[in-house]
């Protein structure tokens, strides 16, 4: 299910250098970047419960209903559909936005930045598959509850959830002290 998919090496990436002397407003940038991203930390954590306790049984429907309504990201995303399709929508428009502005600024920083960008932007790419992956697991189990559509469901919930956060703080680590420093955003 997941085999096609080009997964990147952690070890890979390129480094980010140090930059010293920022002031507290220019921290701001990534402190605000770090926020966004617990954000979608804690919504993660929230569906892999709801998915562990649908494989076992001990959540109805209704109770799913009842959990997911009151996430954040749900109330203020209702438009964009079902649960998952919510979060996707979140993490799609969080990392256009970042591919379309953020990067592009954070390359013309020079050779450095823009090796980070780049790998940013492909790293992106993975996560975008394993959210659409997602989406068709989710759809298959709920047209099929059976133990293989929960087993296929879980195994790309799991590995979206190593790549997400992995990424999400190597992003934070790479670029989060730039943005101040360099007055991007």
């Amino acid at each position: 299910m997941l085999d096609d998919i080009e997964f990147l090496d952690d070890a890979t990436r390129p480094p980010a250098p140090r930059l010293e002397g920022l002031t507290p407003a220019q921290r701001a940038a990534g402190e605000h970047l770090k926020q966004i991203h617990d954000h979608l930390r804690a919504n993660m954590v929230t569906l892999g419960k709801l998915i562990e306790r649908a494989n076992a049984g001990t959540v109805s429907p209704a109770e799913v209903a009842a959990q997911t309504g009151n996430l954040e990201m749900v109330s203020n995303f209702r438009r964009f559909g079902n649960l998952c399709g919510q979060y996707c929508q979140f993490v799609h428009t969080h990392h256009s936005i970042e591919d379309a502005h953020l990067f592009p600024a954070l390359a013309q920083q020079g050779p450095v930045f823009k090796a980070i960008a780049d790998r940013l932007r492909a790293e992106h790419v993975v996560v975008h598959e394993l959210l659409l992956r997602l989406i068709d697991a989710l759809n298959a189990l709920a047209g099929e509850p059976t133990p293989e559509r929960f087993e296929d469901t879980k195994l790309v919930y799991h590995a979206l959830e190593k790549v997400l956060l992995s990424h999400l703080g190597y992003e934070e680590d790479a670029m989060g002290d730039a943005l101040g420093y360099f007055g991007i955003m």
